[in-house]
């Protein structure tokens, strides 16, 4: 096992393509990373680098305190889970599990433990004798995980594993690689689009942006504490309502002096979940309130969204328990305490003191 550390890594393609610019960050040894941002942001290419897939085009990328950049990917000591699982047709599950030993010379006892071992972590020691097309998507995945452990690598690395997976196996599956991570011990790099995967798994959150890093840091803290709009927008489901505010504007909203709005304005932000509609228009001290017209419910189960738009022009959700609320077309106020807005930069890319 070992940390990995990259320092102002770039790739920079052809036609001067710049998909990831300046990204520096540190893994510690038995750390669950996942790297988590909208497609085309880089962090595919980002993970690829630290195998060995793509060649960086400058920076340095650092597995167990060594320099890899110049190291062939099989030298590196990683294993690599992809989303299409890549297991060979034609071999059953003992043998998919056991070729990459077998192309090292490991010694035969030595691989039939490994391979007996894998399986029966994952659970799938019945199906050692089966190919790939007579198991379930997620039986696949197993496989494809599988034959990674039996490398006993320096880390793990995941693309996307879980995204060919329906809904329901993705939760379960998630699940699985969370206790598999844990249990084992061993570093890994998750990618993923999908936020509440990445907020469930990971023990250090990446969040990227056409090619950068916009924060790093536990989950909740994120969530809690995003520094800039789009993380505050891309982390949390629904995301963050945020509303454009110069200060003299604010002040009929909000107690402007009391969370610090600045003569040029901010951007304010409030989770859906610190929003709760009021039935006489009260107005908790130094908070915000909002005139809503409702334009949706959303009712699923123990809560319920409800879409509005602010006489102002802005929409906005409200997340409310139960399943009472307001129907299409009627006039409510949204109400929120000061403690729980955020302040932004006017063009997003700070937060502003709390």
């Amino acid at each position: 096992m070992a940390g990995v550390k990259l320092e102002e890594v770039r790739k920079v393609y052809a036609g001067n393509v710049e998909a990831v610019k300046g990204v520096s960050f540190e893994v510690p040894d038995g750390h669950f990373c996942v790297l988590v941002g909208p497609s085309g942001c880089g962090k595919s290419t980002l993970l690829r680098m630290i195998a060995g897939l793509e060649t960086t085009t400058s920076g340095v990328i650092s597995i167990g305190g060594e320099v890899v950049n110049h190291v062939e990917p099989s030298e590196r000591d990683i294993a690599m889970v992809f989303q299409n699982y890549a297991l060979y047709p034609h071999m059953n599950v003992y043998n998919n599990l056991a070729y990459g030993l077998r192309n090292r010379r490991t010694p035969k006892p030595e691989i039939d433990q490994r391979v007996r071992e894998a399986a029966r972590i994952l659970e799938i020691e019945p199906l050692l004798a089966r190919k790939p097309r007579e198991l379930s998507g997620g039986q696949r995945q197993r496989v494809a995980m599988g034959r990674a452990i039996v490398r006993k690598p320096k880390a793990f690395l995941f693309d996307e594993p879980l995204s060919n997976l329906d809904a329901k196996l993705r939760v379960s599956m998630r699940v699985e690689i969370k206790k598999l991570q844990r249990s084992l011990g061993t570093t890994s790099i998750y990618v993923t689009h999908d936020q509440l995967e990445a907020m469930t798994l990971a023990d250090m959150l990446v969040v990227m942006n056409v090619g950068r890093v916009e924060q790093i840091g536990p989950p909740l803290e994120i969530y809690e504490r995003p520094a800039t709009t789009f993380v505050a927008a891309f982390i949390g489901a629904p995301p963050m309502n945020l509303l454009r505010m110069k200060a003299q504007e604010a002040a009929a909203l909000i107690d402007g002096a009391a969370i610090g709005i600045p003569e040029d304005g901010a951007i304010v932000g409030v989770r859906p979940e610190d929003l709760s509609l009021s039935t006489d228009g009260s107005q908790p001290a130094g908070g915000i309130t909002l005139g809503l017209i409702v334009n949706a419910v959303e009712r699923v189960g123990p809560e319920t969204f409800v879409y509005g738009s602010v006489e102002r022009g802005d929409d906005i959700i409200v997340r409310v328990p139960g399943q009472d609320a307001p129907g299409a077309g009627e006039r409510v106020v949204a109400v929120a305490r000061r403690e729980k807005l955020h302040r932004f930069s006017t063009d997003g890319s700070r937060r502003l003191g709390d």
